[in-house]
């Protein structure tokens, strides 16, 4: 039989990278709209094909949401492959492999925050498919490593080489724009005195903030922002129900309602208290801090002993940003901006030869550092986490300060 005119003028139109087409297009659109705001119409729409035709590569949404996490995940190991067989001096392997994952991130910026926030939705499997990539690639980070600093034990290293992907994977959690070689630079620079940084001793106490509970005495409000948080943070917001967190409360779901219209309220009354904590802080800090080196000391200090107090609310506002109610999206964005401005400002103060512009990106660099490696590194002792964590966050924002 022969083939229609207009089918072979179609199969001559279809590019030969389809899948792979369509592999990017899905991560960008499950990274801006999250796994449970995409439809495999929206994506066929995207790629400016049929559903029916999207079908004919991916069976279902998930195959889709699988291959975009993955293939981000296997970017990152096939960029770094050449370390494997690297003969260089640690220096420049270290140079090259941190190049190689801060233009892969550049490459994915758009969608690389995919496998950072919402990889929860992938199944045991997948995810531990996805934990192997990520392990691996911090592995080749920490062979130069372990040449430059022979000194560091194996927890020394992976504390290192995490911190180093949250500082080069943070191009993912905002927009600042700078050229791409200032931005290149700027990245490795941070990646380097993060290498070099001298982790304090295990027996380094620092008096560290309790982590924040909330009983029946705090009254129903407070109560209902805690158990939502929890669950957000463990669930993630698409699955939680009102129910689950009228059940974590004790209360019935109805009575929910006298405090909140509904799930999206509370959660942006999350990232509002978020918000005002981190702004708040900023603004009684700087009206009593000597000096710029001094106001950032106190700010990290401050930043880094709410985030271990209680981490599910810093996870949960990273995590769901897309879940906020489009409403609160706008002012939430500018009180944000506002905050990093005045953190880079003193940064930039700090460091003179740092431009307030690379200075929100070390600010960024800084945040998600925290925030991975409170999440990601597990520690014996909280006030050595908190000694750790924050001097690490130092670094990435002042050098060898």
């Amino acid at each position: 039989m022969a083939i229609p005119s207009d089918a072979r003028t179609d199969r001559r139109r279809r590019p030969k990278d389809r899948k792979a087409q369509i592999a990017r297009v899905s991560a960008e659109a499950f990274s801006e709209l999250g796994y449970h705001g995409v439809s495999m119409e929206d994506i066929a729409g995207r790629v400016g094909v049929t559903a029916a035709s999207l079908y004919r590569h991916y069976s279902r949404k998930y195959d889709l949401f699988r291959a975009a996490v993955l293939g981000l995940g296997q970017q990152l190991v096939d960029s770094t492959a050449f370390v494997d067989d690297c003969e260089t001096p640690p220096e420049q392997t270290w140079d090259q492999v941190v190049a190689a994952l801060i233009d892969t991130s550049l490459k994915n910026r758009s969608s690389g925050g995919l496998y950072r926030w919402e990889n929860r939705y992938l199944d045991p499997v997948d995810q531990l498919e996805l934990n192997a990539q990520i392990k691996l690639v911090n592995r080749r980070l920490q062979r130069p490593l372990s040449e430059l600093r022979p000194d560091l034990g194996s927890r020394e290293r992976w504390i290192l080489s995490s911190a180093v992907l949250s500082v080069i994977g943070s191009i993912t959690d905002h927009r600042t724009q700078l050229a791409t070689d200032r931005m290149q630079g700027t990245l490795a620079r941070i990646a380097r005195t993060v290498r070099d940084a001298e982790l304090p001793a295990e027996e380094v106490s620092v008096e560290g903030l309790p982590r924040i509970g909330v009983g029946p005495e705090a009254g129903e409000y407070e109560q209902i922002l805690h158990a939502a948080m929890v669950l957000f943070y463990a669930r993630g917001y698409r699955d939680t129900g009102m129910e689950d967190i009228a059940a974590a409360v004790g209360m019935s779901t109805s009575g929910i309602y006298r405090f909140f219209s509904g799930k999206a309220a509370i959660l942006g009354a999350l990232y509002r208290r978020a918000a005002d904590r981190v702004s708040g802080d900023v603004s009684s800090i700087l009206a009593t801090a000597d000096g710029p080196c001094e106001a950032v000391k106190q700010l990290t200090e401050s930043y880094v002993r709410r985030s271990l107090a209680d981490p599910e609310l810093a996870g949960v506002y990273y995590a769901e940003r897309i879940n906020v109610p489009t409403e609160d999206q706008v002012a939430l964005r500018n009180m944000q901006r506002a905050t990093i401005g005045a953190w880079a400002r003193q940064v930039s103060a700090a460091t003179p030869e740092m431009s307030v512009e690379e200075a929100r990106v070390a600010v960024h660099a800084g945040f998600a550092l925290v925030v991975d490696l409170t999440r990601l590194v597990q520690y014996g002792h909280p006030d050595s986490a908190t000694a750790v964590i924050r001097h690490l966050f130092l670094t990435a924002l002042l050098g060898e300060y």
